[in-house]
Parts: C-alpha cells; sequence; structure tokens
C-alpha cells in the first residue's frame, strides 16, 4: 500500500488490531456455539467474550511472539490467552489457522467492497450530473482517432456512466463470491469441529457457508474478485484516457479543474498538466496487476498449501485502499471537469462539413445512384478537402456525380440530425424517471 493512494478509512480495515479483532470474534463466537453443543463449559465462552470484547490488542507484542514460534495465528492466540486467561484453552478446538484466517480475510474483502461501492455511487452521480448538463452539448465522435460524425459530449458520459453502473453490479458480485465462511478443521472435513459452529460464526459475521472447503476456501472465488477489481480499474483508466486525450493543447475541449495557487510544471510556468487522470491511469496499471497473481493462486497442493497466504497479504488492501483512493479522485475529476463547448464546435468544424459524408452517401443512394458511384464522389471531394483544396460543400456542388441540389445538399449538413436518438439513448441509461425530472 502507498500511503499517498491511501485514504484512512480504506487503510482502517485493514490496520493488524482491525484484523485482530475479525479475528478474535470468529473464535469467540466459534466457542459460543461449541458451549450449546456442550464442547467447551458454557462460562468459558462467557469469560473469553467478558475479557476479551473491548481488548486492544499488542500488535508488537504478537509479532514478538511470531519471531519465535513462527506461526501467525498461534502467535495472536497466545496473546488473547495472555489477556482472557485460562479460559482461553477452549479457543480454536478443532480449527486451523486457516478457518481462521480466511474467514478474517473474507470479511475485510467484504467491508473494503461495501466501501468501493459508495466510491461508485460517487462516479455515477458526478457522471449523471454532468452528462444530463452536456445532453445536447455538439462535439465530434473520433474514430481511430480521427473524426467521424457528431455526437454530444452527454452521450459521451452516458456510456461511460453505462459502464459504471455495470462496475457496480460487479462488484456486488465481487462480493457476493467472496462471502464465505470455513471452519472446518484440518482438511475440510469437520472431524473435529461440528458443521453447526461454522454455520454460527457464518451468521454472526455477516457470510454464506463455504459448501466445500478443503481447509481451504477455494482461491477461485479470490481470483473472481480480483479479476472484478481490475475491470473496475480499466473503466477507470478508459474515462480517465478519454478526458487526457481532450486535454491535450491542440484539443482542448476539457480540461482538469486548476486550482488557484497549482502549478503545473516546476520548468515551464504556462504548464496545466492533467496530473489527475495521468495518475488515474497509473493507479488502474498497478490495480490490474493483482489480477494474475489472484489467478495463479487457484492451484493450491492438494487440501491446503499456504503459497497463496504471502500474494494475498499483498494485493488484498494494496488493491482495495488504491481502487478506493482512484475511485474518489475520478469523482471529483468528472465533477469539477471545464467543459469547452466554443472548442467542441470549433474543432468539429475543422474539416469544413466532412463529417456528413455519410448522410451524403446515404441520399445520394436513395436519389437512385449505384453505392460504389456514390461512394467515390463523396470520397474524391473529401480527400481534395483533405488537402486545403477548399470546402466540402462547394466540391460537392460542382461534382457532376453528385446529383443532389445545393439545398438538398445543406440539409444533410444539419446537425440537429444527429441528435434525435439522445433522449432514446439517455431514457435506456437513466430510467425515464430521471428523464422526467430533469425535464422539470
Amino acid at each position: 500500500m502507498i500511503p499517498r493512494y491511501a485514504r484512512p478509512e480504506a487503510s482502517q480495515i485493514w490496520d493488524p488490531q482491525t484484523r485482530f479483532k475479525i479475528m478474535f470474534e470468529i473464535e469467540a463466537h466459534a466457542a459460543d456455539k461449541m458451549a450449546q453443543l456442550g464442547v467447551i463449559p458454557k462460562e468459558a465462552a462467557e469469560t473469553i467474550w467478558a475479557k476479551g470484547r473491548d481488548a486492544v490488542f499488542d500488535v508488537e507484542r504478537i509479532d514478538a511472539i511470531e519471531r519465535e514460534v513462527k506461526h501467525d495465528v498461534i502467535a495472536f492466540l497466545t496473546h488473547v490467552t495472555e489477556i482472557v486467561g485460562p479460559e482461553a484453552r477452549f479457543l480454536h478446538q478443532g480449527m486451523t489457522s486457516s478457518d481462521v484466517n480466511d474467514t478474517a480475510l473474507a470479511v475485510q474483502l467484504c467491508r473494503a467492497t461495501d466501501l468501493l461501492m459508495e466510491d461508485v455511487d460517487m462516479v455515477l452521480a458526478a457522471l449523471k450530473k454532468r452528462a444530463f448538463e452536456h445532453k445536447l452539448t455538439p462535439t465530434v465522435g473520433r474514430s481511430h482517432g480521427i473524426h467521424a460524425e457528431p455526437t454530444t459530449f452527454g452521450l459521451k458520459l452516458a456510456g461511460h456512466y453505462a459502464e459504471f453502473q455495470r462496475a457496480k453490479e460487479r462488484l456486488a458480485m465481487a462480493k457476493f463470491e467472496i462471502a464465505t465462511c470455513a471452519i472446518s478443521g484440518a482438511v475440510g472435513t469437520f472431524a473435529n469441529v461440528a458443521p453447526e459452529v461454522e454455520a454460527y460464526v457464518a451468521e454472526k459475521m455477516g457470510l454464506a457457508v463455504e459448501p466445500v472447503s478443503t481447509q481451504v476456501i477455494p482461491r477461485d472465488r479470490h481470483a473472481a474478485y480480483f479479476a472484478a477489481l481490475g475491470v473496475v480499474a480499466s473503466s477507470i483508466e478508459r474515462l480517465a484516457t478519454e478526458i487526457r486525450h481532450l486535454q491535450r493543447t491542440e484539443v482542448l475541449e476539457v480540461e482538469e479543474f486548476f486550482d488557484v495557487g497549482q502549478k503545473g510544471s516546476s520548468a515551464m510556468p504556462h504548464k496545466r498538466n492533467p496530473i489527475l487522470t495521468e495518475n488515474l491511469t497509473g493507479l488502474a496499471r498497478l490495480i490490474r496487476s493483482a489480477v494474475v497473481p489472484a489467478m495463479e493462486n487457484v492451484t493450491l497442493w492438494h487440501e491446503r498449501d499456504i503459497s497463496h497466504s504471502s500474494v494475498e497479504r499483498g494485493i488484498a488492501p494494496d488493491t482495495t485502499i488504491h481502487l478506493d483512493f482512484a475511485l474518489r479522485r475520478l469523482a471529483g475529476v468528472v465533477d469539477r471537469l471545464l467543459v469547452y463547448p466554443e472548442n467542441m464546435l470549433k474543432n468539429l468544424d475543422r474539416l469544413g462539413g466532412l463529417v456528413h459524408s455519410q448522410r451524403v452517401l446515404l441520399a445520394l443512394t436513395q436519389a437512385g445512384v449505384a453505392r460504389e458511384v456514390a461512394y467515390s464522389a463523396v470520397q474524391r471531394n473529401a480527400m481534395r478537402v483533405w488537402r486545403g483544396e477548399g470546402t466540402f460543400m462547394e466540391f460537392l456542388v460542382a461534382d457532376p456525380d453528385v446529383t443532389l441540389s445545393q439545398a438538398e445538399l445543406s440539409e444533410l449538413f444539419d446537425l440537429g440530425y444527429h441528435f434525435k436518438a439522445v433522449d432514446t439513448v439517455f431514457a435506456r441509461v437513466f430510467g425515464q424517471e430521471a428523464m422526467a425530472k430533469a425535464a422539470e
């Protein structure tokens, strides 16, 4: 985790104190159920809760014990014994370290995902606001980076809104995948711990029961989880890259907000750099770097090994913390984005009407001209415009293969024609209720 790209709310989930608190709750809930089943004394379970419920765990003490015993869960349980006393011997009956670690990780990932979904909601709110603001702001659509046909800036943003709606659904599914509990004992047979204990702990920790745990929760779940986070990161990068392209000096259709007192370059005082979206591009790459290791973690030896453990100790906090930061930053970028409609129109007109070439082509075919003849005529005149020889309209009017009058051609150059389905798309994306509210 890089502190520069970490919010306290996200970092706290992965704080050792938080983790030890979760581990204690797992152990204590298991003790409660074991007491109900008559496996351990009821008084012991009560004492465990009474002395450990509000305990502040000594992280340095646990680390010191681990350096001696070379086992993280044993170190934790040893420290709990120091807090609880003799009754702590009834903890961890029939359980394995994976039962505790895997279940604790599931809780942490669920909490992190809840935060990520809140972040996505902020991105969605910003995109929706700006999309309606620019629903009919004309801009040029680009194909292969080249001027294609007119669109609106609102439609661009609506596309990103729909993508982040899918991102939220992916995160919800990712949470569903990861939210399982395993308290099944050595090699997952429940030989020394009853399935009822697992079910009880799962309920108390807000998790589902893992149907079959081979001592570890199957890592296909974690692979799917980090893959989902990687896709969300790619959605962030797609929007960030669009903004970066549109902020280039030669384009300047949008721009990141430039605060009073902000400096763009240490050498060139005139610079206003897209530093936030560049940062988001980099963070997206960092987040996606967790996907392949998570996939490789699926293959473990037999019923359990710990080759996945060191990987997850790194990627779980890093990926969730950095994605949380990136989503919050993106929401701010969109909300404060400077939009320049005049520059959009200027760029739209740079090629003197070439963006209407398809309408001319279609009109010619509908007027009886063979498609190949029509295509050649339109392309021939368009290439002259590319070479800077004049305007599209004057060339079309003068071309004998173009059998349309100037008045008919002028009608084909109408920007509004391209926006007739904007409301249809917006209704699909935002819903009829949002459309009605926006119209008020």
